[in-house]
């Protein structure tokens, strides 16, 4: 086992070598883009986001008696999540009219929905640079071996060079594949969360209406 790893780690640092300069700021890109999908994993944990004890608490708030209330309240403050920050705005404005407590979610949702959106960027970016990145090594590599071209070439060697010159596209389009997939999957699970945020909020408004009724 110890020698196949070797002569895969071997075989990987002649891939980069032969790769050129180029090679460096692909390996930036890579090490960006990994970090973005990490960085986006954990931030777009459920757990993060909306806790299912929260969830939980929301759900029982429809007959919105003081239990229910107190257990809302004690799982909004065990926990720094997304609902949990959006349900304490809601809570501070319950009192005022249906308008300004809609205008007040609203506002800290658009906040909350561009930290969701936090990372995404950064994986898009390197969706677009990565590929470009690569084509720029290839196109460099066949700049130098076609300008030492003469009638007496060597044509295997030009081949090599070739073959050689592209690394850089396959390391590029290596980079932007996972990152497109990640990008997909992170953009989905942002929509599905935003959708559930929105429906447990509302739930939350429509038992804060009814507790005039329930008070009577």
């Amino acid at each position: 086992m110890p020698i196949a790893l070797t002569l895969a780690s071997n075989a990987t640092w002649e891939f980069l070598i032969k790769g050129g300069v180029f090679m460096a700021p692909l390996g930036i890109a890579a090490f960006v883009g990994l970090t973005a999908i990490i960085f986006k994993f954990l931030s777009l944990a459920r757990s993060r986001v909306i806790p299912d004890s929260l969830v939980k608490a929301v759900v029982q708030m429809e007959r919105y008696d003081a239990e229910a209330r107190a257990s809302l309240e004690r799982e909004m403050s065990q926990g720094d999540s997304t609902l949990a920050r959006l349900l304490g705005v809601a809570m501070r404005h319950q009192d005022r009219p249906q308008g300004d407590m809609k205008m007040a979610v609203e506002a800290s949702a658009r906040e909350e929905a561009s930290r969701l959106h936090a990372g995404i960027a950064v994986i898009d970016m390197v969706i677009t640079v990565a590929p470009l990145l690569g084509l720029l090594g290839t196109a460099s590599g066949l700049v130098t071996i076609f300008d030492g071209w003469s009638d007496d070439s060597d044509w295997v060697k030009i081949g090599l060079g070739i073959a050689q010159a592209l690394n850089t596209t396959i390391l590029g389009l290596a980079i932007a594949v996972p990152c497109v997939v990640a990008h997909a999957y992170f953009t989905r699970r942002i929509e599905v969360f935003s959708a559930k945020l929105e429906a447990l909020l509302a739930q939350f408004a429509a038992s804060c209406q009814a507790k005039p009724e329930a008070d009577k």
